[in-house]
């Protein structure tokens, strides 16, 4: 038994080395466990000290919030509270939803292309521009050319929109409208037809001789595409990956000039909309992105009364690659001095295309108060034969009598019937055919911008930036306009140019293509030529 005993014993030199393995392992775990305990406290401690910075702990929907295009020069700290900040008026949460970290270097302008503007001519406030500048940032677009009056002209909104990097402000002033009277649109005879006409011709003038002048900006900023849109369209690059219209446009062969984007217009729901951008996800196809046979089938029921398929225009907006000679051919195209559209043996033909996918969102009658802000723009007579001189579209020209002559309770009425879409079964029945569709991508974009603060922060740092002297309300910044834009700018003239004009249209009439206005869609009388 002890030979036994003492076989199961462990020896001495056994024990000894058990117990420095044990050591050792507990030498070990102490290592692992206080280096990382070390690392953290050296790190909290030269954060206390200041410096490190962790933008991850700066960010914060109160503090200065960069997006992607922003300087630091335009974005300074944030009052956490104002009552009277034009913040408010836009929103702000508290939930991050885009991590857009100050100070972090993004390089947002070094390496795109292509580069691609915008231009447009509007009066709109803040609460409708700041959602449509930045979500076409978002999606791609880099520099934007303004041109301003009425709200958009305010001080307070000015100052805001210049705050911005890559958008630039042009006011109507004398030296403007001085400039423009020389340009050589009004000895041509494509735009001819529509001067010296009020309302919707005269801004279409306009807007004409803005993108002459946007076309000279956009080449001395080393654009390669520009677009003009008005401020109640959006681009919806649908058909990218990545939801982009840089994409979209690299993609085109160089020999490519203009590309088409087919509308899709709105279909409000409710007649009581604040906020079309962030409320509307309801809108109609274009008829060039649908079967001929599901257009024509359904026209009837897909106009529900009104004049035609669309409420407004139908024939979608162009974007132009940047060259010279380019020209615009009325708010919707743009033409080339030195090319033609027709093929021929003998002229250089603009290439142009049109996308399957992509379209522009057009937002119109949307609010029920765009009945009287169109009808304070425009000092026509609200009788037929008078509408015809002012208006284009048979919708706006209906809608400018009604707004003349009718009860707000009458408007509410017809604006139901005509605009607002209350019939649910009509509803499903046009989904099913695919001819409303719900687009939410630009609803999720700006609402995503507005809970991050974008918006709110742009506007309280222009606020804090300003002198006591300066400093606006949130009122004044909003709703600063004279009352009504006043007449839309065209040159000022004497008989005997006018005769001289008339003159050199009659001269010139087969050299020139005509510029395109704002056309409504196909109707059901030309089912034939389509089919």
């Amino acid at each position: 038994m002890a030979g036994f005993y003492s076989s199961i014993r462990p020896s001495p030199s056994s024990s000894s080395l058990s117990q420095s393995s044990q050591a050792f392992t507990s030498r070990i775990l102490l290592l692992l466990t206080l280096l990382p305990l070390s690392l953290a406290a050296f790190a909290f401690v030269l954060q206390w000290r200041g410096e490190i910075s962790d933008p991850t702990i700066r960010w914060s929907p109160i503090n200065r919030l960069d997006f992607p295009g922003m300087d630091s020069t335009t974005s300074s700290k944030v009052p956490t509270h104002s009552s009277s900040s034009c913040a408010d008026i836009l929103g702000q949460s508290r939930s991050i939803a885009f991590p857009y970290f100050r100070d972090w270097k993004f390089n947002y302008e070094s390496d795109l292309k292509p580069k691609i503007c915008i231009t447009s001519s509007t009066s709109a406030g803040l609460e409708q521009i700041l959602p449509w500048i930045f979500y076409h940032k978002v999606i791609g677009v880099t520099n934007f050319f303004l041109f301003v009056e009425g709200k958009s002209a305010s001080p307070g909104v000015s100052k805001v929109l210049e705050s911005i990097p890559n958008v630039k402000l042009i006011h109507r002033t004398k030296e403007l409208e001085e400039e423009q009277a020389k340009s050589r649109i009004w000895n041509e005879t494509w735009l001819s037809s529509f001067f010296y006409k009020p309302c919707n011709y005269e801004l279409f003038v306009k807007q004409a001789l803005n993108m002459e002048m946007a076309i000279s900006m956009a080449r001395e900023a080393d654009m390669d595409w520009i677009l003009h849109l008005d401020t109640d369209e959006l681009i919806h690059p649908a058909g990218t990956r990545e939801y982009s219209i840089r994409q979209l446009l690299s993609g085109l062969p160089e020999n490519i000039d203009t590309v088409i984007f087919p509308n899709y217009e709105s279909s409000v729901e409710r007649d009581d909309i604040k906020e079309p951008f962030a409320e509307v996800s309801m809108f109609k196809k274009n008829f060039d992105h649908l079967m001929k046979e599901t257009y024509f089938g359904n026209y009837k029921e897909s106009t529900r009364g009104n004049p035609n398929y669309f409420l407004t225009y139908g024939n979608g907006k162009s974007a132009a690659r940047i060259q010279p000679h380019l020209r615009p051919n009325g708010a919707h195209r743009w033409h080339n001095y030195m090319k033609t559209p027709v093929y021929d043996t003998i002229s250089i033909p603009i290439k142009e295309v049109k996308f399957d996918e992509a379209a522009v969102l057009h937002y119109t009658y949307t609010k029920f108060s765009d009945l009287t802000s169109r009808r304070d723009r425009c000092g026509c007579k609200p009788t037929k034969e008078e509408v015809k001189r002012c208006f284009m579209l048979e919708f706006d020209r209906a809608a400018f009598i009604i707004a003349s002559t009718a009860t707000e309770e009458e408007m509410l009425n017809w604006y139901r019937e005509h605009v607002v879409w209350t019939d649910k079964e009509l509803q499903k029945k046009l989904m099913k055919k695919g001819i409303l569709i719900r687009i939410y991508a630009p609803m999720v974009i700006m609402q995503g911008l507005k809970e991050a603060g974008v918006y709110a922060s742009l506007i309280a740092s222009v606020q804090a930036n300003l002198s006591h002297d300066t400093l606006l309300s949130t009122n004044e910044i909003i709703n600063n306009s004279s009352k009504g834009v006043g007449g839309v700018y065209s040159r000022k003239i004497s008989n005997e140019e006018r005769r001289m004009g008339a003159r050199k249209v009659l001269e010139g009439a087969d050299m020139d293509l005509w510029a395109i206005p704002p056309l409504s869609p196909p109707v059901m009388d030309g089912i034939d030529h389509y089919i």
